[in-house]
């Protein structure tokens, strides 16, 4: 067990660059919307950044609604990118980029035969480009021929040569820069989520450039917080809130790092403020909620944050009105998990256990898995502790039909590990198995914090509880205190990390560190729902 869990996380620090768990890398399932969707027409709008790439074109309208579908698409709100660029074609037909960034929103809807007939169209109008539209067009080609075979790094190596080679002969192009900035991510599908330290130089090459470049923001808020630079993601997240304000997720983007540095309410204005623009424009343009996939994952983390400030009323509803939206895409089935975790964290066994049935009959082996393993977790707090290895075994088939590397847009197994790995620590300990559990567990932990992203990072310290919660029902001091530090290094500004580590000091008799512990989660749970268990719990200690 322990050797299988140490290959484990070997293998999830090659993949975490890789395959970070972030939705924005994960929004796909074939082309699932509607061609009569991305085919409205639309006009010029405001707000939605400043791209400018200057193509051949008579038309200034149509270079405007060019260089919106860039805003759009930099942006990943692939319905309006598609509309720009569909506008853009009506205003000049032969506008050969155009048809390169409809390409590029069909790979970002995950529709790759779609994206090879745009890039079709490009081509053949390309004889009427420019030699830098034509170098342009032929790196799409590239890219494609790359993407359509991931797991051959040869050919993502040429790729990126080949831009390379572009940019001897166009090396003041910035839209060129973020292309290579884009290609420089694990794999030929990179767009700008799973960036890393060497991606940084080229978007701080396109800020040099093209000072203020929205894109390039954008951009490196995602490379930074792959490398953990939070205060530098920060400041690039408020300079894309700032030059899109019109675009939903610049100012999520924004909330993903206010939350990192303990600036909750500010995220919380943040992610609402992006609800608040997806409601209103699908009012008015009249498309349908589950057609985007960035509303559901804007609403998951607005949840965590109000979970992560005590408001547990809030926080369930705005979870329920994210699992009532249909899930198009795996990564937003898999995200699914998150009211049956909350609810499991709550000790409500018997909803939890319910909810782990639904997402345990899910559409993807993925989702399956985490609702094998809650529910084996709901059992444990139901005390059927005899129930939960079945559930334990169901999870363990299905987990291994998930895939090591990416192969699309897909759930990766070292996502998913940890979560069984940590249901089957949790039986060693409550079998009488302590070191075993507790070690596993303790290796866990490690797992869980070394996987980057925005819900990687919030759900590691939601899990990191559980275990502390775990360690503590079963009487593993130890581990409970490990626990709790490893929550105290991953969120010092979440008051469950001071309640569990102010638990502990009572336990051990250490009443000054444990009166420090509660007095800071009273100060970080002042806005917290009244009737908080934990507030309650806090408070008994304290009296006398």
């Amino acid at each position: 067990m322990a050797k299988r869990l140490t290959v484990l996380l070997v293998v999830l620090a090659a993949a975490a660059a890789a395959a970070q768990e972030d939705p924005h890398a994960g929004c796909a399932a074939m082309g699932w919307v509607p061609r009569e969707v991305l085919e409205r027409p639309v006009g010029r709008r405001t707000g939605t950044g400043n791209a400018h790439d200057p193509v051949t074109t008579s038309s200034a309208d149509a270079q405007a609604l060019y260089d919106q579908g860039l805003d759009y698409l930099h942006g990943y709100v692939w319905i309006e990118a598609a509309r720009s660029f569909r506008q853009a074609l009506r205003l000049d037909p032969g506008l050969a980029m155009a048809w390169v960034g409809l390409s590029r929103v069909y790979s970002g809807l995950d529709d790759p035969g779609a994206a090879r007939k745009a890039l079709g169209q490009a081509q053949a109008l390309a004889a009427a480009a420019s030699p830098r539209e034509q170098r342009r067009i032929a790196l799409r080609a590239g890219q494609l021929e790359a993407m359509a075979d991931l797991a051959d790094p040869s050919k993502h190596a040429a790729y990126k040569r080949s831009i390379d080679e572009a940019l001897a002969q166009d090396i003041a192009d910035p839209a060129l820069w973020l292309v290579r900035g884009n290609a420089e991510e694990p794999t030929a599908a990179g767009r700008g989520q799973r960036g890393n330290a060497a991606s940084t130089a080229f978007y701080l090459e396109t800020l040099r450039q093209a000072p203020d470049n929205a894109a390039a923001h954008h951009y490196l808020v995602h490379s930074y917080e792959t490398i953990g630079q939070i205060d530098r993601a920060l400041l690039h997240g408020e300079a894309f809130a700032r030059l899109a304000p019109a675009i939903p997720h610049a100012h999520h983007m924004w909330g993903h790092d206010l939350r990192r540095v303990g600036r909750i309410d500010e995220a919380i204005a943040a992610f609402r403020r992006a609800n608040q623009l997806e409601l209103a424009y699908y009012e008015a343009e009249g498309v349908d909620p589950s057609l985007d996939w960035h509303h559901v994952h804007n609403l998951d983390l607005l949840a965590t944050a109000y979970q992560h400030k005590g408001q547990m009323r809030q926080a369930e509803a705005t979870m329920r009105q994210a699992t009532a939206v249909p899930a198009v895409t795996e990564y937003l089935e898999f995200n699914r998990r998150i009211l049956a975790m909350f609810l499991l964290t709550r000790g409500r066994f018997e909803e939890t256990l319910a909810s782990a049935r639904t997402l345990a009959d899910g559409r993807w082996a993925s989702t399956r898995v985490i609702g094998h393993v809650l529910a084996g977790q709901a059992l444990l707090g139901l005390g059927r502790d005899r129930e939960a290895p079945a559930e334990l075994g169901a999870a363990r088939r299905e987990l291994e039909t998930l895939p090591t590397a990416m192969s699309g847009l897909n759930v990766l197994r070292p996502h998913v590990a940890p979560y069984v790995e940590m249901l089957e620590g949790e039986l060693a300990l409550r079998g009488g198995r302590v070191a075993e559990g507790r070690a596993q567990l303790q290796r866990v932990q490690q797992a869980l914090r070394a996987v980057p992203g925005p819900d990687a990072w919030i759900q590691a310290l939601f899990r990191l509880e559980s275990i502390a919660r775990a360690a503590r029902d079963a009487g593993d001091w130890e581990l409970a205190e490990f626990t709790a530090r490893q929550m105290l290094e991953h969120d010092t500004a979440y008051a469950g990390s001071h309640l569990a580590l102010a638990l502990v000091a009572a336990k051990r008799g250490d009443e000054e560190t444990a009166a420090r512990e509660r007095a800071e989660v009273l100060r970080l749970w002042r806005d917290a729902d009244a009737d908080l268990p934990e507030l309650r719990l806090v408070r008994t200690a304290a009296t006398p």
